[in-house]
């Protein structure tokens, strides 16, 4: 799925609803993901936060929880939005878990437009980089 086939307005309504089911009673701030399947299916996650901080979970572990509790596949697009609606960046954690789940050609939207994996997550690490030591050793 090219990322000129994509519904990226789609994806940021869904990203905003999830921000309303947010649990973020301490910071105040609402995220909101979702993110469009290679078979068709939209998953989507909020933030979950904890009273001892740490423990919270963002709205992408929620997104992945859900991809994998309905099935599985890989992620072709991706949209997070804060409380406002507004686009919002995944920290550097949950690029990380996104990397893992996407499909080689998954787009993202972000504060200053459309990106790849590649351009929101350089120089990545991952499964191939452990199936390559381990065939080495």
């Amino acid at each position: 799925m090219s990322g000129q086939n994509i519904d990226w307005e789609a994806l940021r309504r869904e990203a905003r609803a999830a921000s309303q089911r947010a649990y973020a009673p301490y910071s105040n701030f609402p995220v909101g993901a979702a993110a469009l399947v290679d078979d068709g299916r939209i998953v989507s996650g909020c933030n979950v936060e904890n009273a001892s901080y740490g423990v919270g979970l963002c709205a992408e572990c929620g997104l992945v929880s859900s991809l994998a509790a309905t099935g599985g596949g890989k992620l072709v697009a991706f949209a997070c939005v804060n409380g406002l609606g507004e686009p919002l960046m995944p920290c550097g954690r949950c690029r990380q878990l996104l990397y893992e789940h996407a499909a080689p050609d998954c787009r993202f939207d972000t504060p200053s437009g459309i990106k790849t994996m590649d351009q929101v997550l350089p120089q990545t690490f991952g499964p191939a980089d452990l199936d390559h030591v381990r065939s080495s050793t």
